[in-house]
């Protein structure tokens, strides 16, 4: 979220920003479909010139979204070779980004077609990671508004405040009270118990939404080129374990425990070739940052439902506590597991919880 201090814009006002921008870039006439589901208040469309030729639209409203991460991380993972969408103009003032249109063929819909290779895909995801992890890190950049921007680092503090959306948005809704002051000085010291082994074997450019609905197939390009990036935004800084739980613990979708392990092997043995590999490290951090992901993104359900109460959103819950349960069993998590035996006991509370009927949460 930007830092600015900046008023929501009114609509109208909006609308007329976008006219603008767009009518100075030469695609004030162009078709505008809105498309994509984000987790934020950023909005994208596609936009359809009368030639054929499209391109997509970013509308993140200043003082609620900063397009300047975006930018500059951009122009760090393309100078690279990595494939994110070219950027065609810029307005970091307003917050308006006009950017290549990738197509629509996400990994999450390419997987939901017959026939789909998912192996192929999950080791073509996994191997820009391997690319990634011995990728030189981001240095401070100026943007067109005259800004330095720098990513922020993944530290122990990011790590441990993470979770503590389970304190604000899923015990609530769960359990019908806030958490007690006690719970969340018992919860955050769990963390901080763990957070060293979250280090991992080696810091890289963690991506931090690294999965399927941001993946693109470019199948006309090649290598690693053909996997196209999006929402890079919040990238920093941090462990090289972290975008792999994230591929493989999705929340979208099941993936297998034997794919599972054929992707963790493959990013294993391309880190061996290319450099020093911690396994046990490696291995370790996987389920500590796995368990720390999941246990934030539970609590970030709640925040989205209360904000938009649809089931969609609480639909994740099973698939998300099953990888949680997964990571927690790892001798390394018994602080943060006893918490949650202790506090969150059960199925009832965890995995098989269900809204009850009639009640909105929101």
């Amino acid at each position: 979220m930007s830092s600015s201090a900046r008023p929501t814009i009114p609509p109208d006002v909006r609308a007329r920003q976008i006219d603008a921008f767009l009518g100075a870039h030469f695609w004030a006439d162009a078709a505008r479909t809105q498309i994509g589901l984000a987790w934020s208040h950023r909005k994208y469309w596609r936009l359809a010139s009368s030639d054929g030729s499209t391109a997509v639209l970013m509308d993140a409203p200043p003082g609620l979204e900063d397009t300047r991460p975006f930018v500059a991380l951009d122009r760090h993972l393309s100078s690279l070779g990595f494939s994110v969408p070219g950027l065609i103009a810029v307005d970091v003032a307003d917050g308006l980004l006009l950017l290549e249109d990738f197509g629509d063929d996400t990994f999450l819909d390419l997987l939901a077609r017959e026939g789909a290779d998912e192996a192929a895909l999950y080791a073509a995801a996994v191997d820009v990671l391997a690319d990634l992890r011995h990728a030189p890190l981001p240095k401070p950049a100026t943007l067109p508004d005259g800004s330095v921007f720098a990513p922020p680092i993944f530290d122990a503090a990011t790590f441990v405040a993470g979770p503590d959306l389970v304190l604000d948005w899923y015990v609530p809704a769960v359990l019908g009270h806030a958490a007690p002051e006690a719970w969340r000085q018992s919860f955050r010291a769990a963390w901080t118990l763990v957070e060293p082994l979250a280090r991992g074997d080696a810091t890289t450019l963690m991506l931090r939404d690294y999965h399927v609905l941001n993946l693109m197939w470019l199948p006309e390009r090649t290598g690693t080129a053909r996997v196209g990036l999006l929402d890079f935004q919040d990238a920093s800084p941090g462990p090289a374990a972290y975008d792999l739980v994230s591929l493989l613990q999705d929340i979208r979708r099941d993936v297998s425990p034997e794919l599972e392990a054929a992707m963790r092997q493959r990013y294993a043995s391309a880190a061996r070739a290319s450099g020093t590999f911690d396994e046990a490290a490696f291995d370790t951090a996987y389920a500590v940052l796995g368990a720390q992901r999941n246990a934030r993104i539970a609590g970030l359900v709640f925040r989205k439902f209360a904000s938009e109460p649809r089931d969609y959103f609480l639909d994740f819950l099973p698939r998300l506590w099953r990888h949680l349960e997964a990571d927690l069993a790892h001798p390394a998590l018994a602080p943060v597991r006893q918490w949650f035996d202790a506090h969150l006991p059960g199925d009832a509370l965890r995995g098989a919880w269900r809204r009850p009927e009639g009640k909105s949460l929101a």
